[in-house]
């Protein structure tokens, strides 16, 4: 029997050699036990990364753009000029929240959501937001600009944790957005 299973992985991992893209580093392990993703996006787990990036605005999860944006969001000329902000870090910090990105981003997550945003940056060019990332902007296709950059309360779609109220846990579900001064969204 265990013969059988090696052989079987054999098959099946040198099957998804042409599959997996070599950019994302992807592990054989992630693809084979691929149904036990879990739905969201994984939570920010470095203090560090939440408390710099954080103090600036909503601690976007790596999940939610693939490596080479987080690489080139970390590079310390952007920055410097980080949407027309000074963001530099200490050397040592940022080399650390870049790894931390990096071994987080999208390509390297099995949430699903996370895998969702990978195939929709294929083949581009790596967005330096996270609203520029198709599959994100057709998910809020449908909400009208009322109620996202003519609502104070949110003012941009990159005002995540405004309407989604456990993005913070990594959950951007339907079920838990509350538009402010709108309530429930339901498309």
């Amino acid at each position: 029997m265990a013969k059988f299973f090696l052989l079987v992985m054999f098959v099946i991992s040198t099957t998804l050699t042409g599959v997996v893209q070599a950019d994302e580093e992807e592990t054989l392990l992630g693809w084979l036990f691929n149904f036990s993703r879990q739905k969201e996006v994984k939570p920010v787990s470095n203090e560090a990364y939440k408390e710099e990036c954080g103090s600036c605005h909503f601690a976007f999860q790596p999940g939610l753009l693939p490596s080479a944006s987080w690489q080139k969001l970390f590079e310390p000329a952007a920055l410097e000029n980080h949407f027309e902000e000074n963001a530099e870090l200490d050397e040592d910090v940022r080399k650390a929240l870049l790894a931390y990105t990096l071994q987080n981003a999208a390509g390297k997550s099995y949430y699903k959501r996370s895998r969702k945003i990978v195939h929709a940056t294929q083949g581009q060019d790596a967005p330096l937001r996270i609203t520029e990332v198709s599959y994100i902007k057709r998910k809020h296709h449908e909400i009208p600009e009322r109620l996202i950059t003519g609502n104070e309360d949110v003012n941009s779609l990159s005002n995540c944790d405004a309407c989604h109220t456990q993005a913070d846990k990594g959950n951007f579900d339907d079920d838990s957005v509350n538009i402010p001064n709108h309530g429930a969204w339901d498309d």
